[in-house]
Protein backbone atom coordinates (compact mmCIF):
# COMPACT_ATOMS: atom_id res chain seq x y z
CA UNK A 1 0.00 0.00 0.00
CA UNK A 2 1.30 3.61 -0.90
CA UNK A 3 0.53 6.16 1.80
CA UNK A 4 -1.19 9.45 0.32
CA UNK A 5 -2.43 11.28 3.44
CA UNK A 6 -0.76 10.65 6.86
CA UNK A 7 -2.32 12.06 10.02
CA UNK A 8 0.51 13.21 12.77
CA UNK A 9 -1.06 12.90 16.56
CA UNK A 10 1.75 14.55 17.87
CA UNK A 11 3.03 18.72 18.24
CA UNK A 12 6.24 20.23 17.99
CA UNK A 13 9.48 19.50 16.82
CA UNK A 14 8.33 15.81 15.91
CA UNK A 15 5.00 17.11 13.76
CA UNK A 16 7.64 18.98 11.53
CA UNK A 17 10.68 16.53 11.46
CA UNK A 18 7.74 13.91 9.89
CA UNK A 19 6.07 16.56 8.03
CA UNK A 20 9.63 17.15 6.17
CA UNK A 21 9.64 13.97 5.01
CA UNK A 22 6.23 13.28 3.92
CA UNK A 23 6.65 16.09 1.85
CA UNK A 24 9.61 14.31 0.02
CA UNK A 25 7.68 11.65 -0.66
CA UNK A 26 4.88 13.31 -2.22
CA UNK A 27 2.30 12.59 0.96
CA UNK A 28 -0.25 14.73 1.80
CA UNK A 29 0.01 15.86 5.66
CA UNK A 30 -3.07 16.74 8.22
CA UNK A 31 -2.19 17.46 11.80
CA UNK A 32 -4.27 16.72 15.06
CA UNK A 33 -3.94 20.32 17.29
CA UNK A 34 -5.45 21.38 20.63
CA UNK A 35 -6.45 24.55 21.38
CA UNK A 36 -2.88 24.98 22.51
CA UNK A 37 -1.28 24.65 19.54
CA UNK A 38 -3.89 25.97 16.57
CA UNK A 39 -2.06 28.44 15.59
CA UNK A 40 1.86 26.98 15.96
CA UNK A 41 4.46 26.76 13.39
CA UNK A 42 3.41 22.68 12.95
CA UNK A 43 0.10 23.93 12.37
CA UNK A 44 0.87 26.23 9.68
CA UNK A 45 3.00 23.94 8.14
CA UNK A 46 0.95 21.25 7.70
CA UNK A 47 -1.31 20.71 4.49
CA UNK A 48 -4.36 20.36 6.97
CA UNK A 49 -4.92 20.35 10.79
CA UNK A 50 -7.60 18.64 12.78
CA UNK A 51 -8.70 19.57 16.33
CA UNK A 52 -9.01 17.81 18.99
CA UNK A 53 -9.14 18.19 22.63
CA UNK A 54 -5.92 15.96 23.83
CA UNK A 55 -3.36 13.90 22.24
CA UNK A 56 -4.10 11.53 24.85
CA UNK A 57 -7.69 10.34 23.40
CA UNK A 58 -7.61 7.68 21.23
CA UNK A 59 -11.00 7.68 20.32
CA UNK A 60 -10.46 11.83 18.97
CA UNK A 61 -7.34 10.59 17.08
CA UNK A 62 -8.66 7.97 15.16
CA UNK A 63 -11.84 9.83 14.27
CA UNK A 64 -9.87 12.64 12.93
CA UNK A 65 -7.76 10.80 10.78
CA UNK A 66 -10.83 9.05 9.21
CA UNK A 67 -12.91 12.52 8.53
CA UNK A 68 -9.62 13.66 6.88
CA UNK A 69 -9.56 10.57 4.83
CA UNK A 70 -5.79 9.74 5.89
CA UNK A 71 -4.59 6.54 5.27
CA UNK A 72 -2.09 6.59 8.18
CA UNK A 73 -1.43 7.58 11.24
CA UNK A 74 2.29 8.49 12.89
CA UNK A 75 2.50 9.34 16.35
CA UNK A 76 5.80 9.98 16.42
CA UNK A 77 6.56 10.12 20.35
CA UNK A 78 5.34 10.18 23.33
CA UNK A 79 1.85 10.74 24.38
CA UNK A 80 -0.04 7.70 22.22
CA UNK A 81 3.13 6.44 20.40
CA UNK A 82 3.58 3.00 22.34
CA UNK A 83 -0.32 2.22 23.34
CA UNK A 84 -1.52 -0.57 21.65
CA UNK A 85 -5.05 0.86 21.80
CA UNK A 86 -4.39 3.44 19.42
CA UNK A 87 -2.51 0.45 17.13
CA UNK A 88 -6.03 -1.80 17.43
CA UNK A 89 -8.27 1.15 16.62
CA UNK A 90 -6.37 2.45 13.71
CA UNK A 91 -6.83 -1.55 12.70
CA UNK A 92 -10.23 -1.44 13.49
CA UNK A 93 -10.83 1.38 11.09
CA UNK A 94 -8.58 0.59 8.57
CA UNK A 95 -6.15 3.24 8.98
CA UNK A 96 -2.63 2.27 9.32
CA UNK A 97 -0.26 2.89 12.37
CA UNK A 98 3.11 4.07 11.18
CA UNK A 99 4.66 1.55 14.05
CA UNK A 100 5.10 -1.89 15.78
CA UNK A 101 1.70 -3.49 15.80
CA UNK A 102 -0.51 -3.57 18.80
CA UNK A 103 0.82 -7.30 19.92
CA UNK A 104 4.49 -5.98 19.64
CA UNK A 105 3.38 -3.11 21.55
CA UNK A 106 2.02 -5.11 24.04
CA UNK A 107 5.28 -6.78 24.28
CA UNK A 108 7.52 -4.30 23.78
CA UNK A 109 6.50 -0.92 24.91
CA UNK A 110 4.88 -2.34 28.03
CA UNK A 111 8.00 -1.49 30.15
CA UNK A 112 7.44 -4.82 32.08
CA UNK A 113 6.19 -6.94 29.78
CA UNK A 114 9.40 -6.43 27.71
CA UNK A 115 11.56 -7.33 30.58
CA UNK A 116 9.70 -10.62 30.29
CA UNK A 117 10.52 -10.89 26.87
CA UNK A 118 14.12 -9.64 27.01
CA UNK A 119 15.12 -12.60 29.67
CA UNK A 120 13.11 -15.03 26.96
CA UNK A 121 15.59 -13.30 24.39
CA UNK A 122 18.46 -14.18 26.61
CA UNK A 123 19.42 -10.50 27.88
CA UNK A 124 20.51 -9.72 31.03
CA UNK A 125 18.10 -7.98 33.27
CA UNK A 126 18.22 -6.22 36.67
CA UNK A 127 16.10 -7.37 39.51
CA UNK A 128 12.74 -5.62 39.60
CA UNK A 129 8.73 -6.09 39.18
CA UNK A 130 5.44 -4.63 39.29
CA UNK A 131 4.10 -2.78 42.57
CA UNK A 132 1.85 -0.09 42.00
CA UNK A 133 -1.45 0.55 39.41
CA UNK A 134 -3.66 -1.28 36.79
CA UNK A 135 -3.72 -0.65 33.12
CA UNK A 136 -7.07 1.28 32.62
CA UNK A 137 -6.39 3.56 35.78
CA UNK A 138 -5.97 3.40 39.95
CA UNK A 139 -7.03 5.50 42.73
CA UNK A 140 -5.17 6.44 45.79
CA UNK A 141 -6.65 4.02 47.65
CA UNK A 142 -5.64 1.10 45.23
CA UNK A 143 -2.23 2.24 44.27
CA UNK A 144 -1.65 2.71 48.09
CA UNK A 145 -2.56 -0.84 48.85
CA UNK A 146 0.54 -2.10 46.94
CA UNK A 147 2.45 -0.66 49.37
CA UNK A 148 3.38 -3.65 51.60
CA UNK A 149 4.44 -5.87 48.43
CA UNK A 150 6.33 -3.16 46.95
CA UNK A 151 8.32 -2.89 50.61
CA UNK A 152 9.61 -6.63 50.41
CA UNK A 153 10.16 -6.26 47.08
CA UNK A 154 12.73 -3.66 47.23
CA UNK A 155 13.99 -5.62 50.32
CA UNK A 156 14.55 -8.39 48.01
CA UNK A 157 16.08 -6.18 45.28
CA UNK A 158 18.39 -4.01 48.15
CA UNK A 159 18.28 -0.36 47.78
CA UNK A 160 18.36 2.32 46.40
CA UNK A 161 16.09 1.14 43.73
CA UNK A 162 14.50 3.07 41.12
CA UNK A 163 10.66 3.63 40.64
CA UNK A 164 9.75 3.69 36.89
CA UNK A 165 6.89 3.70 34.76
CA UNK A 166 5.39 1.04 32.77
CA UNK A 167 3.76 2.35 30.32
CA UNK A 168 5.95 5.15 28.68
CA UNK A 169 9.50 6.78 29.34
CA UNK A 170 10.52 10.68 29.44
CA UNK A 171 12.24 10.58 33.31
CA UNK A 172 8.01 10.63 34.09
CA UNK A 173 7.06 8.60 36.77
CA UNK A 174 10.81 7.88 37.89
CA UNK A 175 11.85 8.12 41.11
CA UNK A 176 15.17 7.15 42.99
CA UNK A 177 14.50 5.59 46.46
CA UNK A 178 17.29 5.63 48.82
CA UNK A 179 15.90 3.99 51.90
CA UNK A 180 12.13 1.98 53.23
CA UNK A 181 11.11 5.52 54.39
CA UNK A 182 10.69 7.15 51.03
CA UNK A 183 9.11 4.07 49.15
CA UNK A 184 5.43 4.76 49.68
CA UNK A 185 5.58 8.15 48.44
CA UNK A 186 7.83 7.51 45.68
CA UNK A 187 5.17 4.55 44.60
CA UNK A 188 2.35 6.97 44.86
CA UNK A 189 3.91 10.22 43.05
CA UNK A 190 4.81 7.80 40.48
CA UNK A 191 1.94 6.75 39.30
CA UNK A 192 0.18 9.58 39.44
CA UNK A 193 2.69 11.03 37.19
CA UNK A 194 2.86 8.30 35.14
CA UNK A 195 -1.09 8.24 34.89
CA UNK A 196 -1.05 12.02 33.68
CA UNK A 197 1.40 11.19 31.02
CA UNK A 198 0.53 7.79 29.66
CA UNK A 199 -2.69 6.86 30.75
CA UNK A 200 -1.17 4.09 32.32
CA UNK A 201 -0.94 4.39 36.28
CA UNK A 202 1.47 1.28 36.75
CA UNK A 203 4.89 1.56 38.13
CA UNK A 204 7.57 -0.97 38.89
CA UNK A 205 10.55 -1.40 40.70
CA UNK A 206 14.29 -2.43 39.23
CA UNK A 207 17.82 -1.88 41.20
CA UNK A 208 19.29 1.09 40.90
CA UNK A 209 23.25 1.05 39.11
CA UNK A 210 25.13 4.09 40.09
CA UNK A 211 27.71 4.80 38.37
CA UNK A 212 26.57 3.71 35.05
CA UNK A 213 26.28 4.82 31.23
CA UNK A 214 23.31 5.06 29.55
CA UNK A 215 23.50 3.38 26.13
CA UNK A 216 21.15 2.39 23.07
CA UNK A 217 20.83 0.35 20.47
CA UNK A 218 18.32 1.74 17.09
CA UNK A 219 16.66 -1.14 15.56
CA UNK A 220 15.03 -1.50 11.68
CA UNK A 221 12.80 -4.29 11.37
CA UNK A 222 10.07 -5.24 9.40
CA UNK A 223 8.61 -8.44 11.09
CA UNK A 224 10.42 -10.80 9.63
CA UNK A 225 14.08 -9.20 9.66
CA UNK A 226 16.16 -7.01 12.34
CA UNK A 227 18.73 -4.93 12.08
CA UNK A 228 20.53 -2.49 14.14
CA UNK A 229 21.79 1.27 13.12
CA UNK A 230 24.31 1.66 15.48
CA UNK A 231 24.14 2.87 19.18
CA UNK A 232 23.85 6.17 21.42
CA UNK A 233 24.85 7.64 24.28
CA UNK A 234 22.33 9.13 26.47
CA UNK A 235 24.18 9.29 29.77
CA UNK A 236 24.18 13.48 30.19
CA UNK A 237 20.17 13.87 32.21
CA UNK A 238 18.67 15.52 34.25
CA UNK A 239 16.15 13.64 36.12
CA UNK A 240 16.16 11.03 34.35
CA UNK A 241 15.46 12.99 31.21
CA UNK A 242 17.72 13.29 28.27
CA UNK A 243 19.81 16.43 27.46
CA UNK A 244 22.98 15.60 25.17
CA UNK A 245 22.71 12.32 22.98
CA UNK A 246 26.06 11.12 20.60
CA UNK A 247 26.36 7.96 17.77
CA UNK A 248 28.32 6.31 18.70
CA UNK A 249 28.65 6.15 21.96
CA UNK A 250 32.31 7.18 23.14
CA UNK A 251 34.93 4.99 24.52
CA UNK A 252 32.72 1.69 24.74
CA UNK A 253 35.32 -1.39 24.49
CA UNK A 254 34.70 -3.21 21.07
CA UNK A 255 33.45 -6.45 22.43
CA UNK A 256 31.06 -4.82 24.66
CA UNK A 257 29.38 -2.89 21.56
CA UNK A 258 29.52 -5.09 19.96
CA UNK A 259 27.63 -7.54 22.68
CA UNK A 260 24.96 -5.14 23.12
CA UNK A 261 24.08 -4.64 19.01
CA UNK A 262 23.51 -8.03 18.95
CA UNK A 263 21.37 -8.58 22.18
CA UNK A 264 19.19 -5.62 20.82
CA UNK A 265 19.01 -7.55 17.35
CA UNK A 266 18.06 -10.79 19.22
CA UNK A 267 15.26 -9.16 21.01
CA UNK A 268 13.90 -8.05 18.25
CA UNK A 269 14.21 -10.91 16.25
CA UNK A 270 12.52 -12.49 19.22
CA UNK A 271 9.72 -9.98 19.13
CA UNK A 272 9.29 -10.14 15.15
CA UNK A 273 9.69 -6.55 15.69
CA UNK A 274 8.32 -4.14 12.84
CA UNK A 275 9.41 -0.22 12.71
CA UNK A 276 11.61 1.34 13.89
CA UNK A 277 12.69 1.07 17.98
CA UNK A 278 15.08 1.13 20.69
CA UNK A 279 16.68 -1.00 23.26
CA UNK A 280 18.09 0.57 25.99
CA UNK A 281 20.48 -0.75 28.69
CA UNK A 282 22.74 0.20 31.57
CA UNK A 283 26.22 -0.06 31.19
CA UNK A 284 29.01 -0.69 33.35
CA UNK A 285 31.86 0.23 30.95
CA UNK A 286 34.72 -0.62 33.50
CA UNK A 287 33.43 -4.04 33.92
CA UNK A 288 32.45 -4.22 30.58
CA UNK A 289 28.39 -5.65 32.05
CA UNK A 290 25.44 -4.45 30.51
CA UNK A 291 21.68 -4.79 31.31
CA UNK A 292 18.72 -4.52 29.78
CA UNK A 293 16.23 -1.76 30.56
CA UNK A 294 13.92 -1.07 28.18
CA UNK A 295 12.30 -0.73 24.74
CA UNK A 296 11.33 2.44 22.86
CA UNK A 297 9.12 0.95 20.43
CA UNK A 298 8.47 4.19 18.58
CA UNK A 299 11.22 7.25 17.05
CA UNK A 300 13.11 8.56 19.52
CA UNK A 301 13.60 12.38 20.26
CA UNK A 302 17.59 11.46 19.81
CA UNK A 303 16.88 9.54 16.49
CA UNK A 304 19.03 12.43 14.50
CA UNK A 305 22.11 11.32 15.55
CA UNK A 306 21.84 7.72 13.65
CA UNK A 307 20.36 9.93 11.08
CA UNK A 308 23.73 11.69 10.73
CA UNK A 309 26.23 8.62 11.12
CA UNK A 310 24.47 6.16 8.65
CA UNK A 311 22.84 8.98 6.03
CA UNK A 312 19.37 7.55 6.57
CA UNK A 313 15.99 9.35 6.85
CA UNK A 314 14.56 6.92 9.94
CA UNK A 315 11.04 8.57 9.16
CA UNK A 316 11.06 7.26 5.57
CA UNK A 317 11.99 3.98 6.92
CA UNK A 318 9.14 3.63 9.18
CA UNK A 319 7.01 4.77 6.17
CA UNK A 320 8.22 1.89 4.07
CA UNK A 321 7.44 -0.56 6.61
CA UNK A 322 4.41 0.82 7.34
CA UNK A 323 3.69 0.54 3.41
CA UNK A 324 4.14 -3.37 3.86
CA UNK A 325 7.54 -3.24 2.55
CA UNK A 326 10.51 -5.26 3.38
CA UNK A 327 13.89 -3.77 4.91
CA UNK A 328 15.33 -2.13 1.72
CA UNK A 329 18.92 -2.85 4.02
CA UNK A 330 20.66 -5.73 4.83
CA UNK A 331 22.80 -5.30 8.03
CA UNK A 332 26.35 -5.52 5.88
CA UNK A 333 25.07 -2.52 4.02
CA UNK A 334 24.84 -0.02 7.40
CA UNK A 335 27.30 2.09 6.93
CA UNK A 336 28.81 4.07 10.10
CA UNK A 337 30.57 7.03 9.53
CA UNK A 338 31.87 10.26 11.81
CA UNK A 339 30.49 11.13 15.16
CA UNK A 340 27.56 13.73 15.69
CA UNK A 341 26.22 15.13 18.77
CA UNK A 342 22.92 16.06 19.59
CA UNK A 343 21.76 19.02 22.04
CA UNK A 344 18.10 19.14 23.59
CA UNK A 345 17.29 23.09 24.20
CA UNK A 346 14.71 23.49 26.18
CA UNK A 347 12.55 26.30 27.80
CA UNK A 348 13.67 25.22 31.23
CA UNK A 349 16.05 26.86 33.74
CA UNK A 350 18.84 25.42 35.12
CA UNK A 351 19.55 27.71 37.97
CA UNK A 352 16.07 26.77 38.98
CA UNK A 353 16.86 22.90 39.31
CA UNK A 354 15.28 23.16 34.90
CA UNK A 355 12.42 24.88 36.35
CA UNK A 356 9.66 24.99 32.65
CA UNK A 357 9.95 28.18 31.45
CA UNK A 358 6.39 28.74 29.53
CA UNK A 359 6.10 31.90 27.74
CA UNK A 360 6.35 33.07 23.91
CA UNK A 361 9.54 33.46 22.02
CA UNK A 362 10.61 36.75 20.90
CA UNK A 363 13.27 36.12 18.88
CA UNK A 364 15.04 33.04 17.78
CA UNK A 365 18.29 32.87 15.98
CA UNK A 366 19.91 29.36 14.69
CA UNK A 367 22.99 28.32 12.90
CA UNK A 368 23.60 26.73 9.75
CA UNK A 369 26.52 25.23 7.83
CA UNK A 370 28.17 22.05 6.65
CA UNK A 371 27.56 19.30 9.57
CA UNK A 372 24.76 21.21 11.28
CA UNK A 373 21.03 20.39 11.59
CA UNK A 374 18.16 22.37 13.65
CA UNK A 375 15.11 20.25 14.25
CA UNK A 376 12.65 23.33 15.63
CA UNK A 377 8.93 24.12 15.97
CA UNK A 378 9.59 27.52 17.28
CA UNK A 379 9.99 31.17 15.83
CA UNK A 380 9.66 34.86 16.92
CA UNK A 381 6.18 34.66 18.37
CA UNK A 382 5.86 31.05 18.89
CA UNK A 383 4.08 30.27 22.23
CA UNK A 384 5.78 27.90 24.75
CA UNK A 385 2.53 26.42 26.68
CA UNK A 386 2.72 25.02 30.08
CA UNK A 387 0.68 21.94 29.47
CA UNK A 388 3.57 20.52 27.34
CA UNK A 389 6.91 19.29 27.23
CA UNK A 390 9.63 22.00 26.78
CA UNK A 391 11.75 20.79 24.11
CA UNK A 392 12.39 23.93 21.77
CA UNK A 393 14.92 22.43 19.27
CA UNK A 394 17.83 19.73 19.05
CA UNK A 395 21.37 21.07 17.55
CA UNK A 396 22.59 18.43 16.06
CA UNK A 397 26.09 18.69 14.82
CA UNK A 398 28.52 15.56 12.87
CA UNK A 399 32.09 15.69 11.84
CA UNK A 400 34.45 12.89 10.79
CA UNK A 401 35.64 12.16 14.57
CA UNK A 402 34.19 13.04 18.14
CA UNK A 403 36.74 15.79 18.17
CA UNK A 404 35.58 17.62 15.35
CA UNK A 405 32.26 17.32 15.73
CA UNK A 406 32.68 18.41 19.42
CA UNK A 407 34.28 21.07 18.05
CA UNK A 408 31.62 22.23 15.66
CA UNK A 409 28.78 21.56 18.72
CA UNK A 410 30.80 24.74 20.43
CA UNK A 411 30.80 26.98 18.17
CA UNK A 412 26.98 26.16 17.00
CA UNK A 413 25.74 26.58 20.38
CA UNK A 414 27.88 30.15 20.74
CA UNK A 415 25.42 31.15 17.66
CA UNK A 416 22.04 29.79 19.22
CA UNK A 417 19.90 32.64 20.20
CA UNK A 418 16.66 32.51 22.00
CA UNK A 419 14.93 35.44 23.70
CA UNK A 420 11.46 35.72 25.68
CA UNK A 421 11.69 32.29 27.41
CA UNK A 422 14.72 30.88 29.70
CA UNK A 423 16.61 27.98 27.90
CA UNK A 424 19.40 25.52 28.81
CA UNK A 425 21.34 27.35 25.60
CA UNK A 426 24.29 28.59 28.33
CA UNK A 427 24.04 25.59 30.36
CA UNK A 428 24.17 23.38 27.47
CA UNK A 429 27.53 25.84 26.24
CA UNK A 430 29.23 25.49 29.57
CA UNK A 431 28.97 21.96 29.29
CA UNK A 432 30.30 21.74 25.96
CA UNK A 433 33.22 23.46 27.23
CA UNK A 434 33.87 21.07 30.05
CA UNK A 435 36.65 18.99 30.34
CA UNK A 436 34.70 15.45 31.68
CA UNK A 437 32.80 16.02 29.10
CA UNK A 438 35.11 16.20 26.10
CA UNK A 439 36.89 13.15 27.21
CA UNK A 440 33.78 11.27 26.62
CA UNK A 441 32.45 7.99 28.29
CA UNK A 442 30.44 10.37 30.91
CA UNK A 443 28.28 8.14 33.51
CA UNK A 444 24.47 9.30 34.42
CA UNK A 445 25.70 11.43 37.83
CA UNK A 446 28.38 13.41 35.54
CA UNK A 447 25.50 16.37 35.51
CA UNK A 448 24.69 16.38 39.26
CA UNK A 449 28.64 16.64 39.36
CA UNK A 450 28.42 19.07 36.78
CA UNK A 451 25.99 21.30 38.37
CA UNK A 452 27.58 20.83 42.00
CA UNK A 453 30.91 22.20 41.07
CA UNK A 454 31.05 25.85 42.92
CA UNK A 455 33.51 26.82 40.09
CA UNK A 456 30.71 26.29 36.99
CA UNK A 457 27.78 27.81 38.45
CA UNK A 458 24.53 27.77 35.61
CA UNK A 459 23.18 31.48 35.15
CA UNK A 460 20.51 32.21 31.73
CA UNK A 461 22.02 34.90 29.89
CA UNK A 462 18.90 37.34 28.69
CA UNK A 463 18.67 38.35 25.37
CA UNK A 464 17.01 41.14 24.60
Amino acid sequence: MILRRVLIANRGEIAVRVMRTCRRLGIETVLAVTAADADSVPARLADKTSAIGSYLDVEAVVAAADAAGADAIHPGYGFLSENPRLARACEAAGIVFIGPGADVLEAAGDKLAARGHAVAAGLPVLPGGLVAGEADGADEAEVLAHAAEAARLAVRIGYPVLVKAAGGGGGRGLRVVRDAGELAAAVAVGSEEAGAAFSDPRVYLERYVSPARHVEVQLLGDGENVIHLGDRDCSVQRRFAKLIEEAPAPRLGETLRVGMRAAAVALGLHLKYQGLGTVEFLVDAARSEFWFLEVNARIQVEHPVTEAVTGLDLVAEQIAVAEGRRLRLSQASVRLDGHAIECRINAEDPAAGFRPSPGTVTSAVFPAGPGIRVDTHIQAGSAVPPQYDSLLAKLVVSGASRAEALGRLRGALARCEIGGVTTTLPALAALAADGEFAAGGADTEYLARWLGRETRPVRDREHA
